[in-house]
């Protein structure tokens, strides 16, 4: 069972779903529908259920009153443009799609993640630092609770600049088509819109993900050969795409090329081919290629709070200065008490949370409602309404 899956105590959603629904009533200057908006199909998410989609909505006046009367957790989009939006998929017609790229710092495989991450278990809802053993129950079904931390930050910056790089440079898109979100919980959704690339099917853009992570590379590509390893064609520095990419990463600088080739060379084909997959994972962009190849996915609204963490989906302006700890962090600050079971850190808005052990914490609403969707605090018994 995933942490979105993850069934939410009903004296919990009565408290998330009251400030989602303050933020919606005061924010909704911040709550748009997308463009060409009734060629797509919208949908939404409440709290323990299932996902209602297949809907048509005219405008932002649509999109409000959908917000205040069903109180969504979670609100969707579509990055496909259909003919008849709100009909079942087999009958919608589809036209085309935005190309949409999802990178998310839990799949980046970081050292830092094992410091805070900790497992909830299925049978008491004990938290646990580690997954073997519940200490209170012995279970040993978890669900997996992570926070973010700033490296996890950077780290998808860098990989939201990789990406950036190679839809400008290899794919000629202009960078005004390009707009960054911060997910509102653990990366970055990056929509392309209005390029050449939006009728691609979805096999093309299983396609296109696999040259954006740089798959599928073969010592050929570079110019070694296995019939034939005295004639080299390596890539120069200068050059344009993954081979001049690569080039930079082997050789640093136009100098050290003519010793590193012969290296190369002596090292032979094999060796050349376990390099370029060590460089793969290094200058590849790690990017979900699931979430690309989608052309019938519903994709979270910009300026909608994710149900996963109390953070909004906020578009990402300067993504050098962003900060998703203060800036996605838009829920109310006043001070409200939770019952917090919290054995990891966290910052939100430079102030630090953390570690608690079962113990009753007056916090900022934003920090309350975090904890709460992350599985880390309950509203304690006397605070029901």
């Amino acid at each position: 069972m995933g942490q979105g899956e993850r069934q939410m105590l009903e004296k919990n959603v009565n408290f998330v779903e009251a400030a989602l629904k303050e933020y919606y009533f005061n924010n909704f200057e911040l709550i748009h529908v997308s463009s060409r908006t009734s060629e797509r199909e919208f949908g939404y998410q409440k709290f323990n259920s299932g996902m209602v989609r297949h809907i048509t909505i005219k405008n932002d006046k649509d999109l409000h009153f959908l917000l205040m009367t069903q109180m969504p957790s979670d609100v969707y989009c579509s990055n496909g443009y259909y003919s008849f939006p709100n009909l079942p998929m087999s009958e919608k017609d589809w036209k085309e799609a935005d190309l949409i790229f999802d990178i998310d710092a839990k799949d980046l495989k970081l050292a830092c993640r094992k410091d805070h991450t900790c497992f909830k278990c299925n049978s008491c809802q004990n938290v646990n630092e580690q997954s073997s053993k519940c200490v209170k129950c012995n279970s040993d079904k978890f669900d997996v609770i992570s926070v973010n931390c700033q490296n996890c930050i950077n780290e998808a910056k860098k990989e939201v600049k990789k990406l950036v790089q190679v839809l400008t440079e290899d794919l000629a898109i202009n960078e005004e088509k390009i707009l960054v979100y911060f997910s509102g919980n653990e990366g970055f959704h990056i929509h392309v819109i209005n390029s050449e690339y939006q009728s691609l099917d979805s096999r093309e853009r299983a396609d296109l993900a696999d040259y954006i992570m740089f798959n599928g590379v073969i010592p050929e590509t570079m110019g070694i050969s296995r019939q034939n390893n005295s004639k080299t064609s390596l890539p120069d520095i200068g050059e344009r795409g993954w081979r001049g990419r690569v080039a930079r990463e082997i050789f640093g600088s136009k100098s050290k090329r003519p010793k590193i080739i012969q290296e190369i060379l002596l090292g032979g084909y094999s060796n050349f081919q376990s390099r370029l997959e060590e460089m793969r994972q290094k200058i590849g962009v790690r990017i979900d290629p699931k979430v690309t190849m989608d052309i019938h996915r519903i994709f979270r609204l910009g300026g909608s709070i994710n149900s996963k963490s109390g953070l909004s989906k906020i578009s990402c302006n300067n993504l050098e200065s962003f900060d998703p700890f203060s800036d996605a962090c838009v829920l109310g600050d006043e001070k409200v008490e939770i019952l917090a079971n919290c054995p990891i850190s966290f910052i939100l808005k430079n102030k630090k949370y953390g570690p608690y052990v079962s113990e009753t914490i007056s916090v900022p609403k934003h920090a309350a409602v975090y904890m709460i969707c992350k599985g880390l605090a309950d509203v304690p018994q006397d605070s029901e309404n």
